[in-house]
């Protein structure tokens, strides 16, 4: 590997923050782009990197867009840091790519979820506590499965209502609970009969995501819903969007789902149509102003 991805890659991690996955892509993807062109990246011109585009062909969309956004930043880099007076990154190719909207569950469906889980938890067995209580701070925090199945017992608010979650990329960031999932906790606290440091343990330490799956898959059929439109992903997504709906600000949501980029969370204002016209026509100054006339 080159000093100079070397240090491209230092930066992300130290400066960025980037994750170590992320890094470790990135370091591939450029190290691969110098074996397709045959030089040094570094002394890469727009006429080498327009090869790259045969090279990659069989990619997939997103395969694409990921080296090719390694190599924007990479260049980007150089200029930064002077070692390049220009940019050569027009020549590389254009990757017709679109981030797909998320699967979205309906506001009847999650009330059939809850319905189910809560009349399931009504006799305080508890593994049916455990579902709600999981249930709740999926839909109700916007947590990766991650996240929550990794929360240590330490994480659970006692005097403000608020968790302590660590992200992707080891960032810490504050999560809002909710009075309905804070008292489907201490439900589950009440009856977890553990002295594991974890919140939600198992044998071997904590739930995994994979149990964490069939666990939603499985109280999606009890409620009568197709267990293929359930994850702990959808839920994040209803969060998201139906929080929008609400009138949530964007980025306030950013902070919520504990996203880096602004751009990430944009994917969530998919409403419909007709809401937002409503929304222009109810608040914009100047219809308030021609209501007034």
């Amino acid at each position: 590997m080159g000093a100079s991805i070397a240090d491209f890659l230092a930066m992300l991690a130290t400066e960025r923050g980037a994750a170590r996955n992320t890094v470790l892509a990135y370091g591939r993807d450029l190290e691969q782009a110098e074996e397709l062109i045959g030089i040094s990246l570094e002394d890469a011109q727009p006429a080498q990197l327009a090869r790259l585009g045969q090279g990659w062909s069989s990619l997939a969309p997103a395969t694409l867009a990921r080296k090719v956004s390694a190599l924007r930043q990479f260049f980007g880099f150089l200029v930064d840091e002077g070692l390049r007076e220009d940019d050569p990154t027009h020549a590389l190719p254009r990757p017709a790519t679109r981030r797909p909207l998320p699967k979205i569950l309906s506001h009847a469906e999650v009330e059939a979820l809850f319905a189910t889980a809560e009349e399931e938890a009504r006799g305080n067995a508890p593994l049916a506590v455990r579902m709600l209580a999981l249930l709740e701070m999926l839909y109700g925090s916007g947590l990766r499965a991650t996240e929550l199945v990794s929360l240590p017992l330490s994480a659970v608010p006692r005097d403000a209502p608020f968790l302590t979650v660590t992200g992707k990329g080891g960032h810490a960031r504050m999560v809002p609970v909710s009075q309905r999932a804070d008292t489907a906790l201490k439900r589950w606290l009440a009856l977890r009969g553990s002295d594991s440091v974890w919140l939600f343990p198992s044998r071997s330490g904590h739930i995994s995501r994979v149990r964490l799956f069939q666990l939603l898959k499985a109280l999606a059929v009890r409620a009568d819903l197709a267990p293929e439109k359930l994850s702990p992903h959808v839920l994040r997504h209803a969060f998201a969007t139906h929080l929008l709906e609400g009138g949530a600000d964007l980025r306030a949501l950013q902070t919520l789902l504990g996203h880096a980029d602004i751009s990430t969370t944009q994917i969530y204002t998919h409403v419909d149509a007709a809401r937002l016209v409503k929304l222009v026509n109810e608040r914009h100054p100047l219809a308030r102003a021609r209501a007034s006339d």
